[in-house]
């Protein structure tokens, strides 16, 4: 293998890294920051542009003066905070250590491809705390169940419509008026119903995005971090509409 081949390997290599990253959930400075971490353990230096949906990145030899240009587009994927951490010590590894193309490929294969949490796991968990933020704002035991089993309903079709490869915005109109019409149930009761419908979709609420286009933006990646501010808002556009197609079935009932 000559060394050009070998800089397009390891450029190749470094685009898809990254591009894992942000699709995972990582802000903008860490993404960049493990790209030239990686690049530093090759002797190889690193120039990275991450947009919102596509990185550009360039690799140079300063050394043999050889340089490599890729771009990639980020896929989405669901966010996994331990896999973040675990892609960020792998770069770490590959800088301390100085890991081989080969090992560091195995290792970050391993990574990916670890099994994600179990599907059935996750609604259970975020029925529960749904049902604890109900309970937080003033919920009463019944509106608590109500509130589980709505957002339970709603999380499965999210996860349905995903695997379907929906348009996310559609995603999560329907889920919220799923979710909240189930949760309009208690109104039947003589129980804390408007809490249980304004609790019913805290489960979609874009807290990720919404963290990291602030943090983009204070660090000074202000296009990405912009982005995903717009993305957000938009998403919680989608919200507030799926939650206000129940209130106009249910009105009657509030008033």
């Amino acid at each position: 293998m000559n060394a050009n081949e070998s800089l397009v390997e390891v450029a190749k290599f470094i685009a898809e890294y990254s591009a894992y990253m942000m699709g995972n959930g990582v802000h903008t400075s860490r993404v960049v920051r493990s790209a030239k971490r990686i690049g530093e353990s090759f002797d190889l230096v690193v120039k990275i542009s991450v947009f919102q949906k596509n990185i550009i990145l360039t690799i140079y030899d300063e050394e043999t003066k050889e340089a490599y240009s890729e771009v990639i587009d980020i896929p989405a994927y669901p966010i996994s905070f331990e896999r973040n951490s675990e892609l960020s010590a792998l770069s770490w590894e590959a800088h301390d250590e100085r890991l081989s193309l080969t090992e560091l490929k195995k290792r970050y294969n391993e990574i990916i491809s670890a099994p994600r949490m179990n599907p059935l796991f996750v609604l259970i968990l975020a029925g529960f705390a749904n049902a604890s933020f109900c309970r937080l704002f003033g919920g009463d035991w019944c509106s608590m169940g109500i509130v589980f089993s709505a957002t339970i309903t709603g999380l499965f079709l999210k996860q349905q419509m995903q695997i379907q490869k929906y348009n996310h915005y559609i995603i999560f109109i329907v889920s919220a008026f799923v979710a909240s019409l189930c949760s309009s149930t208690a109104l039947i009761f003589n129980t804390t119903s408007e809490i249980a419908l304004a609790t019913s979709v805290l489960y979609l609420i874009p807290g990720v995005p919404l963290i990291n286009g602030v943090i983009d933006i204070v660090e000074g990646y202000i296009l990405t971090g912009c982005a995903r501010l717009i993305d957000a808002l938009l998403l919680v556009v989608c919200i507030a509409i799926g939650l206000s197609f129940t209130l106009l079935l249910v009105k009657d009932s509030l008033i």
